[in-house]
């Protein structure tokens, strides 16, 4: 898995920090790192700051106490920070993929309106979810018997298993059976089927990858036929802001549309993301979205109390503003492998 390619950071150590040095003295943020210049990291140095680009136009940054972990997989860069606003916080490729503070916001979103949609969950497939939240949200469910999570990259998998505390009991449930494979393979090959299977896959960069797990294709001919009767579907489908979503939010949308008999899109405000996000559930059966019954269930099914979700906030994410709406509606994009949309950003394959 390209580990030779991999630097394991320990939490005390330090390193030059020769980027800060060579930044003008006027920078009033300090340093501002990015994903390449985190080699350079100093951890004595409260000024450096973590640099995600949006757009070519758009930077978000936030600071940082030290790095954790950086590296190169054969699959994508990776890094696990420890910022000073959102704790601990993974990124792939240059995108912040969750944070430790809020990471309960995209994961409650991601897990629970499916398994609370279907009558009876016992088995659920991820895809990707290597840093374990999306397994450990699964978990929750007390009639759930066996999650599969199938992620690509093992050294993500290794360095959030160690770093990320949170999850340490999902990674040692016995429910849990870890994979490590492309999931488009794993799923291909499993002959047997599954009552949800979730996409908690990295964002479609161009180089990336998974953005094959996004295509009309894939849903058709490989995931649909892996769902049992009742089987429902859930992604994220990246950001779904007023200035975002037509990125690869509609297009998602529209390309499950094509497979799916019912499908439903919902957002929610992630503030690690600095925007709004977007999934996208999907059933050849309706969706029950009567806040009171879905409270009902959260009560009865749910090991412990969510943090975000509700029947009613899980009712109204799914009402997307007007300029939203009508994207949807009027989206015709349908993903391909030779007809891909992408984010901003690239992978690791894309500079080779």
């Amino acid at each position: 898995m390209g580990s030779e390619a991999v630097e394991y950071f320990d939490c005390d150590c330090l390193i030059s920090n020769k980027v800060h040095c060579d930044l003008p003295k006027s920078n009033h943020l300090g340093g501002l790192l990015s994903m390449e210049d985190l080699n350079h990291f100093h951890d004595d140095d409260a000024s450096n700051w973590f640099e995600e680009e949006l757009d070519d136009d758009l930077k978000w940054s936030f600071a940082l106490n030290r790095v954790l972990h950086k590296g190169t997989s054969v699959y994508q860069d990776i890094a696990l920070l420890d910022t000073k606003k959102f704790g601990k916080v993974l990124v792939i490729d240059g995108k912040m993929q969750s944070a430790e503070v809020d990471e309960f916001i995209y994961h409650e979103c991601l897990i629970h309106p499916a398994l609370l949609c279907h009558p009876n969950p016992k088995t659920v497939f991820i895809m990707g979810g290597g840093e374990g939240s999306a397994a450990r949200e699964a978990l929750r469910h007390k009639s759930i018997e066996k999650v599969v999570m199938c992620d690509i990259d093992q050294e993500v998998v290794d360095f959030c298993r160690r770093y990320l505390t949170a999850n340490h009991e999902a990674f040692r449930n016995t429910k849990l059976h870890l994979v490590i494979n492309d999931a488009k393979a794993e799923l291909e090959a499993r002959k047997e089927k599954f009552d949800i299977i979730v996409g908690d896959l990295a964002d479609p960069v161009e180089g990336g990858p998974c953005y094959q797990l996004y295509t009309k294709s894939f849903y058709e001919n490989i995931l649909k036929p892996k769902l049992n009767d009742n089987g429902i579907f859930v992604t994220q489908a990246g950001p779904a802001g007023v200035f975002t979503h037509k990125e690869v939010f509609s297009s998602i949308y529209n390309t499950i549309k094509q497979v799916f008999k019912y499908v439903l899109a919902y957002t929610a405000h992630v503030p690690s993301f600095a925007d709004t996000w977007g999934w996208v559930i999907a059933s050849d059966q309706p969706f029950c979205l009567d806040a009171g019954k879905i409270d009902k269930k959260m009560a009865e099914k749910i090991d412990g109390e969510l943090l975000y979700l509700s029947g009613a906030s899980f009712f109204s994410s799914t009402i997307l503003n007007k300029t939203v709406a009508k994207t949807l509606k009027n989206e015709t994009h349908v993903y391909t492998e030779e007809d891909a949309r992408f984010i901003h950003g690239h992978g690791v394959a894309y500079r080779i």
